[in-house]
């Protein structure tokens, strides 16, 4: 196996040569003192990349296929340091992903050093999870869990739980020390997340997000029901249906233009973002949905279905445009409806193809017995 050999040319800078070697074993601070695995990179280092013959014509595409395997770098993690200005090529830095470089061209990225959650500590929060072995876990998260620490949610946090649960053995990938978290879903969704336990799983299970190879489906309750005779939803830009009355929104997503955490769908800017839903349950003055994503954006469901006026029941960011009929309900039932708490969606199963035994495996949830309670007092109308 090709391994790399990475000097440090001095303790800023690490250069990445292609030899035959073990890596981890190989690294070397200015004046040949060893930098031993176990050891952290606490300064911003170099990884050396040179294109092979008939690179893809996107810059991050072609880089991260002369990616060797023991260097953790996702094609998403290039993206981004693409986009920062940390990829350059004869010392000049290349931001455009279409940028066309030919075969041999010897480009360096700056990865920055990882970061550690330094304030966030280790919680002995219950975590239910679904699936554990060697190289990740499945946890169910319940509604009102902050996945990552954040200001006004230092604590309680699912990377809280984790620290304690991991003891401190974590996975981070091209410079994001994320304890072993490969994707988030909002505080106030519940559901599966996966986690990995080492870094040669959070490089598989990213590549696999990146290339949208993973299964996630969502189920959601939707105030009214999106209906292929809707004539406004005919004429509205990015959606469309298909066959079997799949609801299909492809737009692109962006931060709002005036609050911040807020996104939006917007034109000519953001990332393209494309949800897949279908009509489960229809209760008249609302529908229980399955929801499907080929990517993964901020609040992308959340954003998707309030685009097509159909925002989600208990969203108090994206689900205020329409209003419940408090006339058909019963008011004990009304109280229910109008205070549900956090937004009617749940992460309800992934599948994925593991990154390490390369076995498809595709976990289920329950629902939560909140949602539970709301689609019982929906069905009653």
């Amino acid at each position: 196996m090709t391994n790399i050999n990475i000097k440090v040319m001095n303790p800023m800078i690490i250069i990445a040569n292609k030899v035959v070697t073990n890596l981890r074993n190989n690294f070397k601070l200015a004046g040949s003192a060893e930098y031993s695995k176990g050891s952290s990179m606490s300064a911003p280092y170099v990884v050396e990349l040179t294109l092979g013959e008939n690179p893809a014509p996107r810059l991050d595409k072609a880089l991260a296929s002369v990616v060797p395997a023991e260097v953790t770098l996702s094609r998403s993690r290039i993206t981004k340091l693409i986009a920062e200005g940390a990829v350059t090529l004869a010392g000049e830095p290349i931001t455009k992903l279409k940028y066309k470089a030919p075969a041999g061209s010897i480009f360096r990225i700056v990865m920055p050093p990882v970061q550690d959650y330094e304030n966030a500590q280790p919680e002995n929060i219950p975590l239910d999870i679904v699936f554990e072995d060697d190289h990740l876990i499945i946890v169910n998260k319940p509604a009102g869990m902050v996945v990552h620490p954040a200001p006004g949610s230092e604590n309680g946090t699912l990377v809280n739980a984790l620290l304690y649960y991991f003891d401190g053995n974590l996975s981070g990938v091209g410079g994001e020390k994320r304890p072993g978290i490969v994707h988030r879903i909002d505080k106030d969704t519940s559901g599966l997340l996966v986690v990995a336990k080492s870094d040669s799983a959070h490089a598989g299970l990213a590549k696999q997000f990146a290339d949208h190879s993973i299964s996630r489906r969502y189920l959601a309750v939707s105030k009214g029901v999106p209906q292929k005779s809707d004539p406004r939803l005919a004429g509205l830009r990015g959606v469309n249906f298909e066959d079997g009355g799949v609801i299909r929104v492809a737009t692109n997503i962006a931060r709002h233009k005036t609050d911040r955490k807020r996104m939006a769908v917007v034109q000519d800017a953001g990332r393209h973002a494309i949800t897949r839903a279908t009509v489960l349950e229809n209760f008249a003055h609302s529908a229980l949905m399955e929801c499907w994503l080929e990517t993964g954006r901020t609040h992308q469901i959340r954003v998707h279905f309030s685009h097509i006026g159909h925002g989600l029941i208990g969203d108090p960011i994206y689900g205020l445009r329409k209003a419940m009929p408090g006339s058909v309900f019963e008011p004990e039932d009304m109280v229910i409806v109008k205070g549900f708490s956090r937004q009617a969606l749940h992460a309800k199963s992934i599948g994925f193809i593991h990154p390490i035994t390369k076995e498809y495996m595709n976990f289920d949830s329950d629902i939560p017995s909140d949602l539970i309670e709301l689609i019982e007092i929906l069905r009653k109308k």
